[in-house]
């Protein structure tokens, strides 16, 4: 493992029960979307389970054997105490399994932490048994690229183990080139409160304030796209927002994938 996806476990090992305790983690619908396109899966893989949420829903959608793994020792120790799963600490590029090991694969709100996203997904096209689902989910760039440097900036701000964000496009074509055939993508919207999204990761008071700028500042076209709120806005309008106004909330872009192995 190289030295800087060390140092994203180790980030993300010291987040391991903030992550569990996260409602943008463990609540939502998505998840249970993932766990049932998982359901009728007899070996189940989770990929970058961070707090094992993912991997827990599928667990409870009847999958008898479910193996979870991260990059970070106290993600994968974290899961493991609270969900039924089997516990691997594993590099999501690199995975420690035979060929076609398994019938179903998940990987949810992580890919865009992977320097190398094909990599990624060749490894889930090589563990995957032929007709195996894998069912994918991650933030996304809008497709125009001005919109999605904007977002991908913020990111990385907020959170130095951010890589890039990929439109929908992008990542097609690598599930097609892997071998995956798209059957269905569903798109929507995650609103994240700004004060949990910065504490989250221990964003300092001045990236904070950077942040908070880069929003006021932002194109009207960027505040439209990502639905960005502040303090005492009621008119709907992104245009001219006072100095001293706080970003409230802000919307993220994100997919569900699913795609079989041919």
């Amino acid at each position: 493992m190289s030295d800087d996806k060390r140092r994203t476990a180790a980030h993300f090992g010291d987040a391991a029960e903030s992550y569990f305790e996260s409602e943008v983690h463990r609540l939502g619908d998505d998840r249970q979307t993932l766990a049932a396109w998982c359901r009728d899966a007899t070996r189940a893989l989770d990929i970058a389970t961070g707090a094992g949420h993912t991997a827990g829903a599928i667990a409870k959608a009847g999958v008898s054997n479910v193996v979870a793994t991260d990059a970070a020792p106290q993600m994968v120790a974290t899961a493991v105490r609270e969900y039924p799963v089997t516990g691997v600490v594993a590099d999501a590029e690199r995975l420690p399994f035979a060929d076609e090991s398994f019938d179903a694969v998940a990987c949810r709100i992580a890919a865009h932490h992977f320097p190398d996203p094909e990599a990624f997904v060749a490894e889930v096209a090589r563990v995957l048994e032929p007709g195996g689902v894998f069912a994918f989910e991650d933030n996304v760039a809008p497709e125009d690229d001005e919109l999605a440097a904007f977002l991908d900036g913020v990111e990385r701000l907020r959170d130095p183990t951010h890589v890039e964000l990929y439109p929908v496009s992008q990542w097609r074509t690598w599930f097609e080139d892997a071998g995956l055939s798209v059957e269905a993508v569903e798109t929507a919207k995650l609103t994240l409160e700004f004060d949990p999204w910065t504490e989250r990761t221990g964003v300092s008071s001045t990236d904070r304030a950077e942040l908070e700028r880069r929003f006021r500042e932002a194109s009207p076209a960027a505040k439209a796209t990502f639905e960005v709120e502040f303090d005492g806005e009621s008119d709907g309008e992104y245009d001219d927002e006072p100095d001293d106004e706080s970003v409230v909330s802000f919307a993220n872009p994100k997919a569900l994938i699913r795609a079989r192995k041919r």
